[in-house]
């Protein structure tokens, strides 16, 4: 194999392994039953697809032609901090929703969730009890 080959077949493998991953993580989207269970495609599976492939990216600039771009990083660092902020605050509206009743969805496949270890309002936004620190009506 010669030094010009091997950027193109890294990258290769690298964007096909993103591929692979892009695909599960999006047919987990619309294949998984609940809302909480399709959070786990695009949040996981996909953002490790796009991962690879910024990678594959970087790889090819920098061994194929000695150049180096961020760009990729940027998109890779703005993908890594905005999916897990984007999906917690999907799932505290869904859990909210549930709460409140407005949800019409059945359990999953894996029946209905167990109740929340600190109570039913543990991820709601209810305003802080009077005589609780954050109460600043009371002070």
């Amino acid at each position: 194999m010669t030094g010009t080959a091997l950027p193109e077949v890294l990258a290769g493998a690298l964007i096909v392994l993103g591929g692979a991953f892009a695909l599960v993580g999006s047919w987990g989207l619309v294949r998984l039953p609940s809302l909480m269970e399709r959070l786990h495609g695009p949040t996981k599976a996909t953002t490790l697809g796009l991962g690879a492939m910024l990678v594959a990216s970087v790889v090819w600039f920098q061994l194929g032609r000695g150049e180096w771009t961020t760009h990729e990083l940027l998109v890779s660092a703005f993908l890594f901090l905005t999916a897990p902020v984007s999906a917690n605050m999907i799932a505290k509206v869904h859990l909210h929703r549930l709460r409140a009743g407005e949800a019409g969805e059945g359990p999953g496949p894996a029946g209905a969730p167990d109740a929340p270890p600190g109570g039913p309002d543990w991820a709601t936004f209810e305003a802080p009890h009077e005589g609780t620190p954050g109460d600043f009506e009371g002070d």
